[in-house]
């Protein structure tokens, strides 16, 4: 499918967009993706998409590619078209899109640097998977030209929010905690996952606004998005980290 010229998700990031791991050619937690994409509808006045579309939309971006063991499918939801400037036509036509890609599992360590590009946590933006996401690119480019292979990305109040494509949790005295969603954090689907494994444990999850400090004494830092699962950081900010069996216990079963 050919993308306008006068597309708003082209022009302004005018749109939303999940990624969904596929295995073996099942798309992973499609109905919680659905779900967020319906939130972020709701919070940008757009109106959703229809799931059976989105489900064959899906379904021809998977018959389009070769097969994969592991994949990645992204969905993107576009305000459609627009005329110029920043306000919505009265009647919307929302275009969606779906595209695949191979999306093996990282097998080689994580490092991290704390990126110099902060995070909006007033922004609505912040909280939705929507299509704005220049902060981020340019936080993990910063990240990798320090020779990390992502960024820790704080809010403009300097509390630890997120990386540049993922949840972040941390571990300290063998406690665990992870952002507050109101620091400018996205509701991510691997996050609840792991909060919800850790109930099981018996382990409590402290949900807080914190500054960076907390992660220059944390013994063992990880990071979570549907599509990695659980990943723990070998460094951060060329300090080495600690992988405690909390770790895999928590990884356990995801997917």
């Amino acid at each position: 499918m050919s993308l306008p010229l006068d597309d708003r998700g082209l022009l302004l990031g005018d749109g939303l967009f999940e990624t969904l791991l596929v295995i073996d050619g099942a798309p992973v937690w499609w109905g919680e993706h659905m779900a967020r994409l319906r939130r972020g509808c709701l919070a940008l006045g757009l109106p959703e998409p229809a799931e059976d579309d989105a489900l064959a939309c899906a379904r021809q971006a998977l018959a389009a590619q070769p097969a994969h063991p592991r994949a990645a499918l992204r969905l993107t939801w576009t305000a459609g078209s627009g005329g110029r400037g920043l306000d919505r036509p009265a009647n919307l036509a929302p275009r969606l899109l779906a595209s695949l890609a191979p999306a093996p599992r990282p097998t080689d360590t994580l490092r991290l640097a704390t990126a110099s590009v902060r995070r909006n946590a007033g922004s609505p933006a912040s909280r939705h998977k929507t299509l704005a996401y220049l902060d981020n690119v340019l936080a993990r480019r910063e990240a990798q030209a320090a020779g990390a292979d992502e960024a820790v990305m704080l809010n403009t109040a300097g509390e630890v929010a997120c990386a540049a494509a993922a949840n972040i949790f941390w571990v300290e005295d063998g406690e665990l905690f992870t952002p507050a969603l109101d620091c400018g954090v996205l509701d991510g689907l691997a996050r609840a996952a792991v909060m919800a494994r850790a109930a099981t444990l018996g382990v409590a999850v402290s949900e807080m606004r914190a500054g960076a400090e907390v992660l220059g004494r944390a013994e063992a830092v990880f990071l979570t998005n549907s599509l990695l699962g659980l990943r723990p950081a070998a460094t951060l900010d060329e300090r080495r980290l600690n992988r405690p069996p909390l770790l895999d216990a928590l990884a356990d079963g995801l997917f």
